[in-house]
Parts: structure tokens; C-alpha cells; sequence
């Protein structure tokens, strides 16, 4: 109990959530090339020629004016009303004797706040790309187009909570678009543009370079891998905008800033987006396999509380969701998971991302060191819960 108590104590929880993508139609078609037709059929989204572009600013500032004035009318402002707890919600408040006794001096209408955040229009019917957390929880959301003082109504199509990426539906035609481009194909020190509204700011412009590729980060419940970082100013309210290349394509949303440090900002690739954009699109549920644990690396304090060797490798299972592919398996608490299917776990990340490349319903290996024993559980996989 002692060991077991200092191990929750002293070592970091990371809630194993994750899990890869299921695509039940995807059968190595190409969404990047989109085909128009049925309903069943994909969405026309249009996609750039993917040359990269030179690491090079222009020769003249017009170059990137020009690039933005042609932009910025398919980046929209996004508002979101989320209901907030008000005294409404309380039964008591709401008692009949409370309201004859004390009078209706009391609001006991529903309250809400209001966020902000950036989209951007992919298609002329209408069908915008943002953040996902815009938009969660929201009982509404409006659209502003640029340039324009109407707020139109706009409808959740499809989110994923995972990925922070949301797909949304104003009615209408003939919209200005912005083209998807490839970010696999842009490279560490290339020029970037960000377009947004900070801090309630519309159609702010930003600009920098790519400073890293493949950046894991987590803030609060979220674990984000494979972001793009870069120095272009991103602040509140950036997020869900585009990220261009000096070409006018989006290849990244803007997503995320470091709050203790400047010209640190993070934005979702376009090669993530390319992953669910249809399955968004056409309000599919993301469903993705779920092992159903909570775990610590296995460090050199894990090392000696648990009398191991120096050279053992993995993760510590802290926790085990009832009624998940751990359990059934067998899986226990401050059992080490050393190896999944044959590959050697070094570290959660690594073990989160073996499980992710799986589908719902496969069945993975695990190589447990249990009590100093070396054993192996077989786990079938499940839907991670909703």
C-alpha cells in the first residue's frame, strides 16, 4: 500500500483517452481529391497544388498584402453562447413557496457567456472549419462574414473533441473559400501567415515561420500531437483561423499559444484535418479504440519503489476503468506494461499512439511484469466512450 500510495503521490496521471481514428469508408480513397456528387458521396472541398513554397520572404511587402486581401474574406468571426450555471438551476430557487415568500427579485432566467473564436469558409455552400473547443457546449452559434454586421445563425455538422476540430453549416451559396494545402510538404523556417480575431479583434493579420513540426503539447484534458509551432502571434480568439502559406493556402489551425512565453504558438496540420474532414462533414461520430487506463512512465523513482531493474522500460497502470478492454483483460493496478504486440513501450505517449493506429474490436497483446513475473494478457479493444 505504502509503495502504491507513493507512486499516485508522486508521479504525474496521464488519462489514457486517446486512440486512433476509424474511417469506415476509407479504404485508401483519396479525400484530398474530393468528388462532387450525392449526398453519400464527399463534399467538394478544394485543395491546393501542394508546391511547397520558398523559405524566402517576397521581394516586396505587396506580395503577402495581396496574398491576405484575397483571403481574408473567407475567414469568419465566431461567436458561441454556452449556458453558465445560474440560479435558475437550483430546484429550491425555483419552488413556487420560495417565489411567493421572497418575490421575483431574482433573475431566474437562464444565463449565458459568450466566446469567441475564427473560422474559415472550405466550401461555396457554406461549410466552415474551426476549433472544436469554439464551439463546445455551445446552445448557439452565429457567424459574422468580414466586412459584414449580421450575425448569421450557423449549425454544428460534426466535431471531434480529440482531434479540437469542428465543421460548421451557414445556409447559402456562392461563398469565398480557402484552399487546403499540404503540410507535410512545408518545412521548418518557411513563412506563415496567421489570420484571426484576438481578443475580439476581426481579421487581425499575423505573421512568422514554421519553428517545429510533430509538437506534442497538453493543456487541461487535452493531449494534442503532430502540431505545427510558429512564431506568428496567436492569442485568444485566433483559434480555429488559418494558418497560410505565402501561396494563400491554409495549412495549419491556429489552435493554441504558450501564455509564459512569446512567439510560442501551435496550430493543428492540415494532414490531421485531412484524417476526419469528411466524416465531419457528413456529422459522422469519430469512433476510436480505447484501452481504458490511467498511467505514469516508468522512471528511476517508479524503478525503485517497485524493486526494478534499472533497465526496465514502460508504463505504470495506475488505474483501470471499470467495464473496459483493460478489465476484461485482466489488467491490474501497478501492473508495468512493457511491450504491446512486440513493440517495447517507453514511454504513455508511445503506448497511446500503438493503440491509436489499432480499430475498434482488434485485440493487442500486452507483455506485463506483474510482482516480478513476466506475463501476457490479450485485450480486445473498444469505442471510446462519448
Amino acid at each position: 500500500m505504502k509503495k502504491t500510495a507513493v507512486i499516485i503521490i508522486t508521479t504525474f496521471l496521464i488519462a489514457f483517452l486517446l486512440g486512433g481514428a476509424y474511417i469506415a469508408d476509407q479504404q485508401g480513397t483519396n479525400l484530398w481529391a474530393a468528388i462532387k456528387g450525392e449526398p453519400e458521396k464527399e463534399v467538394v472541398v478544394e485543395y491546393g497544388n501542394n508546391i511547397a513554397t520558398a523559405a524566402v520572404l517576397p521581394s516586396g511587402a505587396m506580395d503577402i498584402a495581396d496574398m491576405v486581401e484575397k483571403a481574408t474574406p473567407a475567414v469568419v468571426n465566431i461567436k458561441s453562447k454556452v449556458r453558465s450555471t445560474s440560479i435558475a438551476d437550483n430546484p429550491f430557487f425555483n419552488d413556487p413557496f420560495f417565489r411567493e415568500f421572497f418575490g421575483d427579485n431574482y433573475n431566474f432566467s437562464p444565463q449565458y457567456q459568450t466566446g469567441i473564436g475564427t473560422g474559415f469558409i472550405i466550401t461555396s455552400d457554406g461549410y466552415i472549419l474551426t476549433n472544436q473547443h469554439v464551439i463546445e457546449n455551445a446552445a448557439s452559434v452565429t457567424v459574422q462574414l468580414n466586412g459584414k454586421t449580421e450575425e448569421l445563425p450557423a449549425r454544428v455538422v460534426g466535431q471531434d473533441r480529440d482531434l479540437d476540430l469542428a465543421v460548421l453549416k451557414i445556409e447559402g451559396s456562392n461563398y469565398p473559400v480557402l484552399k487546403l494545402g499540404d503540410s507535410n510538404k512545408m518545412r521548418v523556417g518557411e513563412w506563415v501567415v496567421a489570420i484571426g480575431q484576438p481578443y475580439g479583434l476581426d481579421h487581425t493579420v499575423t505573421t512568422g515561420v514554421i519553428s517545429a513540426k510533430g509538437r506534442p503539447i497538453s493543456i487541461e484534458d487535452r493531449n494534442y500531437k503532430n502540431l505545427i509551432q510558429t512564431d506568428a502571434a496567436i492569442n485568444p480568439g485566433n483559434s480555429g483561423g488559418p494558418l497560410l502559406n505565402l501561396k494563400g493556402e491554409v495549412i495549419a489551425i491556429n489552435t493554441a499559444v504558450n501564455a509564459t512565453a512569446q512567439g510560442i504558438g501551435f496550430a493543428i496540420p492540415t494532414d490531421t484535418v485531412h484524417e476526419v474532414l469528411q466524416d465531419l462533414i457528413k456529422g459522422k461520430v469519430i469512433v476510436r479504440p480505447f484501452l481504458g487506463i490511467s498511467m505514469t512512465d516508468v522512471n528511476d523513482e517508479v524503478r525503485q519503489e517497485l524493486n526494478l531493474s534499472s533497465s526496465t522500460q514502460g508504463v505504470v497502470v495506475v488505474e483501470i476503468v471499470r467495464g473496459t478492454a483493460a478489465e476484461k483483460a485482466g489488467v491490474k493496478a501497478m501492473d508495468v506494461i512493457t511491450a504491446i504486440d512486440g513493440t517495447v513501450i517507453t514511454s504513455a505517449e508511445g503506448l497511446q499512439e500503438i493503440v491509436s493506429d489499432h480499430q475498434v474490436g482488434d485485440t493487442i497483446t500486452l507483455d506485463i511484469l506483474r510482482d516480478g513475473k513476466q506475463i501476457s494478457l490479450t485485450a480486445a479493444l473498444q469505442a471510446k466512450p462519448q
